[in-house]
């Protein structure tokens, strides 16, 4: 099950989810019902060698059904690559197991995020997806993010924004996105890096653009 959607992309990304579900139920629908027919009756000609139209049809059909999913699929790949003016640049760093952040327009602005260990869990914390700090982000605005590893492979996701990158040793990745409400989105490591790979968790916070500038001078000052 998709969690509800926070972001355009991760919107594109259900719609289309919807569409290809739609034709797989139009497809297997067509294939039970032809099986239930084969198995009730019996069919027999004993001068049919071929038939050569049904053979066409049978071959076109599943070619045109291919495109209909294709062409949607491609048009999704170009938009998840799309980096458009992006306001913030958000570099994020994964160890071995939590996450570093380096907000790379304040030079000063960064900083380590732990998992909250369950004995310093408060009554609203989320078991294992809470963290001790978390990143602070601006709804409305293109965000670039960079992603990289200092040790093994991490993979940086968040489902209700559509995005996952992997951060890779040695390599640079980035990923633009835009989140359109304010509000709290959980994801995790997606790439089993090692014995705690499952207390990893990241956390985001969408607050309104005022709130954020007031966060960065805060941020500025300690």
């Amino acid at each position: 099950m998709l969690q509800d959607s926070a972001s355009p992309l991760m919107e594109q990304l259900s719609y289309f989810h919807d569409h290809a579900l739609m034709i797989l139920v139009i497809i297997t629908v067509l294939v039970g019902q032809l099986l239930l027919s084969l198995f009730f009756n019996k069919f027999l000609h004993r001068y049919l060698l071929e038939g050569q139209l049904i053979e066409i049809i049978w071959t076109i059909l599943p070619t045109i059904t291919l495109v209909f999913i294709a062409i949607p699929s491609l048009r999704l790949i170009y938009i998840l690559d799309e980096i458009n003016n992006p306001m913030i640049t958000i570099k994020t760093i994964g160890h071995q197991w939590y996450w570093s952040y380096e907000y790379s327009d304040f030079k000063t602005i960064e900083f380590d995020s732990y998992m909250i260990p369950i004995n310093d869990m408060n009554s609203f914390n989320f078991r294992l997806l809470d963290v001790d700090n978390r990143v602070m982000i601006p709804f409305e605005s293109n965000i670039r993010m960079l992603v990289t590893s200092a040790d093994v492979i991490h993979s940086w996701t968040i489902p209700s924004l559509g995005v996952k990158i992997d951060g890779t040793p040695g390599r640079l990745n980035q990923t633009s996105f835009s989140i359109n409400r304010s509000g709290l989105f959980y994801g995790q490591c997606s790439e089993i890096c090692g014995s705690n790979h499952s207390f990893m968790p990241i956390v985001i916070e969408s607050i309104s653009p005022k709130y954020f500038s007031k966060w960065i001078i805060k941020m500025i000052e300690l």
